[in-house]
């Protein structure tokens, strides 16, 4: 069941139709993550995400209906049949496929604490004890935190947004922050209120951090026609043209 201020944020959307029309495909981004996921100052939304998400809708004879929600809602919007589908940079995780199917692989990124250049600061429960470490909540950041440096004596500080992380962080009120390395390089490090700010130790090891479209698991025709369109995507050079858009380095990984 949705909460009532999941539900009042979906009724407010503009992005929300109010009846879904048999060619739409209405995916949930939270469009606040350079270059995977940002708003356009006419509104649209723009990225890596949404490029390949209207390709895959293209290849499938669908339309793109983006839906901007917060991350933590898009699980419960999914199931209660508000969005069809999540492409926002979602892990897939254990946890998450006990709930939703995902996609063949996307793309696949790495774990990366950041935090003040200089700071006396190691991404573990010893190297971070007493301080404040930032999180997007419902994320898979959220749930190694709290399971790995919690216990040690680390204080984990959930957000709604990245956005908020980003700014407690600038302000002080975080000692450093766990997220994606491609939404911290472009969104915060190569900005410029991210002067000062830099990586800390080695990429983080989650498990699988392959990511992928989130659906319904009752959606096997679907999915099966997403698996495809990612996979001809591939085959035929499309998939490497959208990411050289963004990124010099290959984010399908291994």
């Amino acid at each position: 069941m949705l909460s009532s201020a999941l539900a009042a944020t979906l009724a407010m959307s503009p992005f929300v139709a109010s009846a879904k029309d048999a060619d739409t495909l209405r995916l949930g981004i939270d469009p606040g993550y350079p270059p995977m996921d940002v708003k356009t100052p006419d509104g649209h939304v723009a990225g890596f995400d949404v490029d390949l998400g209207d390709e895959i809708c293209r290849r499938i004879a669908m339309r793109c209906q983006w839906v901007e929600l917060e991350f933590s809602g898009m699980i419960p919007a999914l199931q209660a049949r508000k969005i069809d589908g999540i492409m926002w940079s979602m892990a897939i995780t254990d946890k998450r496929t006990k709930q939703i199917a995902f996609s063949t692989k996307l793309f696949q990124f790495r774990s990366r604490l950041i935090a003040r250049s200089g700071a006396s600061l190691a991404p573990s429960a010893q190297g971070l004890a007493g301080k404040r470490v930032g999180v997007q909540s419902g994320s898979q950041f959220e749930t190694y935190a709290m399971k790995n440096w919690q216990p040690g004596g680390v204080e984990i500080v959930a957000y709604q947004s990245q956005e908020g992380v980003f700014n407690d962080l600038v302000a002080s009120r975080l000692d450093a922050a766990l997220l994606g390395s491609v939404e911290a390089e472009h969104g915060f490090l190569k900005t410029a209120r991210g002067a000062g700010f830099a990586f800390v130790g080695a990429p983080l090891s989650m498990g699988d951090h392959r990511v992928g479209m989130g659906m319904r698991q009752d959606d096997a025709a679907l999915k099966t026609k997403v698996d495809k369109a990612v996979t001809d995507m591939r085959a035929d050079g499309t998939y490497q043209k959208i990411a050289h858009k963004y990124f010099d380095f290959d984010v399908y990984g291994d």
